[in-house]
């Protein structure tokens, strides 16, 4: 069925994947950002191209909503700043007006338009507290999980894993907008869904550090820039999992079809222990790709927010969307690749040379 779809921060990595597989699969599209992130003028002409109206506006202005003069069925809300990094220092307010204010905004605006909203959350909610508290095994080339804890195994951590903890001022804001969502839902029958993302990786991603730690490793190999294992005692063992954009695609498409049937539900997605990497893992995979070495530092210090070891269990969502990731880390990063060099010039542009 043909729907008006809103896609929020739709000049963003994962707001244009998403805004371009909708408007192919026969959606209105309408895609709001204010494109204020260096790199987003390119994917606004990646929208365009693709048949998608743009409006400028910034979430954080109710009054900037009234320029979407488009029908709305659903809204998809991906207009965040995309990682902890992003609330660390002076921009930290901006985060959070941004994160929370303007999901704020959003959702009020779904209300008045009796729309159903897909909110794009982060695996970040999680307390990484909790997270670093628990028992890994140290192997040769990454942690592995060896606890007895609720709500995670083996196989990650499930939308069951207990939240009372610290989570960073990225992720607070994530988890407070994701409650507004929910009191939304059950004041005014908003049907909603929630997806918690892991991190996502994918041809499109401009690769800058607070966009994704795989991109970043993938560019920063591809140019030869130096990095470093931050944390953990700098050795590079820390674990996450990555989502191919074009799974996460998938599984938004199959929910829109049916966000109706859903009040405020949370929902993993992730790439799951099968797609996983450690930092020394994701660099000889790096090296072997792109045929370049480059020079790692280490540094034992953690960060504030930083996590040792992150897996999504994504339980419910493979079941409930008949959805599983289908394109692992190799397959990622490879896609990624080949997206870099067969943009040469639009990347020299972001990145250098």
């Amino acid at each position: 069925m043909r729907q008006s779809v809103i896609v929020t921060g739709g000049s963003g990595f994962v707001g244009s994947s998403i805004a371009v597989a909708l408007a192919a699969a026969g959606h209105e599209v309408t895609c709001l950002d204010d494109l204020s992130r260096r790199g987003s003028e390119v994917l606004l002409g990646r929208v365009l191209d693709h048949g998608c109206t743009f409006v400028h506006g910034d979430v954080r202005c109710r009054d900037d909503f009234a320029n979407v003069r488009a029908e709305c069925d659903v809204l998809v809300e991906c207009a965040a700043e995309p990682s902890v990094m992003a609330g660390v220092g002076p921009g930290a307010t901006r985060m959070v007006d941004v994160n929370l204010l303007g999901a704020a905004n959003c959702f009020d605006f779904a209300r008045e338009r009796g729309a159903a909203v897909l909110f794009i959350s982060t695996s970040r909610v999680y307390p990484h507290d909790q997270i670093n508290a628990l028992r890994f095994l140290e192997g040769a080339t990454r942690l592995e999980y060896a606890d007895e804890r609720d709500g995670v195994s083996e196989r990650g951590v499930s939308t069951t894993f207990r939240l009372d903890g610290r989570r960073s001022l990225y992720g607070a804001t994530k988890l407070s907008a994701e409650y507004i969502l929910q009191e939304y839902s059950e004041q005014y029958g908003l049907s909603s869904i929630i997806d918690r993302c892991g991190v996502i990786a994918g041809p499109w991603q401009l690769g800058k550090v607070d966009q994704g730690v795989f991109t970043h490793w993938l560019v920063a190999h591809h140019l030869g820039r130096p990095l470093t294992y931050i944390g953990f005692g700098g050795r590079g063992l820390q674990v996450r999992d990555l989502l191919h954009i074009d799974d996460l695609v998938e599984l938004v498409l199959k929910q829109i079809a049916d966000i109706p049937s859903y009040h405020g539900q949370v929902f993993n997605a992730g790439g799951s222990a099968s797609a996983s990497l450690s930092l020394v893992e994701t660099t000889a995979l790096c090296q072997e790709l792109t045929g370049h070495r480059v020079d790692i530092t280490p540094d034992p210090r953690n960060r504030p927010g930083d996590v040792m070891w992150f897996i999504t269990d994504n339980g419910d969502t493979e079941t409930v969307f008949d959805w599983r990731p289908r394109k692992g880390a190799r397959v990622t990063l490879e896609d990624t690749y080949s997206w870099l060099c067969s943009n040469a010039g639009m990347t020299e542009r972001i990145f250098g040379r």
